[in-house]
């Protein structure tokens, strides 16, 4: 077997993979308006089943809490997301890369500890 029918057997034995603009988004879209955000895994609650996409989305619909049209919707990216762009991730220390979640509970966390650390000078006399 030469090179040429190695790399053949490879090529078919690899996975296809999709690439991401293919893939159906579940980014949640926020209302300029009043706040409201649509989370396409949960619905609007009113006429739109779970799982619906923004995009599958009527352009007739409206915001459920104040009903401005579709058009006022801004793209905010999927839950749990690192913010910013993908090519900022990679600069800092790391705190680019943690979710809303792991950022709030490193910030906490350290002021607990802090508040105990303080504390425990009133144990020395």
């Amino acid at each position: 077997m030469d090179q040429a029918d190695n790399q053949a057997v490879n090529q078919a034995t690899e996975p296809e993979t999709v690439p991401e603009f293919v893939l159906p988004s579940l980014d949640r879209h926020e209302c300029r308006a009043c706040g409201y955000v649509y989370e396409p895994a949960d619905g609007d609650g009113r006429t739109l089943t779970p799982g619906t996409l923004f995009q599958d989305i009527p352009g007739t619909w409206s915001c459920p809490v104040c009903r401005a049209p579709k058009i006022q919707f801004i793209n905010i990216g999927p839950k749990e997301k690192p913010s910013g762009f993908q090519e900022n991730l990679t600069y800092g220390l790391g705190g680019n890369v943690m979710t809303p979640s792991q950022k709030r509970l490193l910030i906490f966390g350290s002021l607990v500890v802090a508040f105990l650390f303080l504390m425990s000078f009133y144990g020395f006399k």
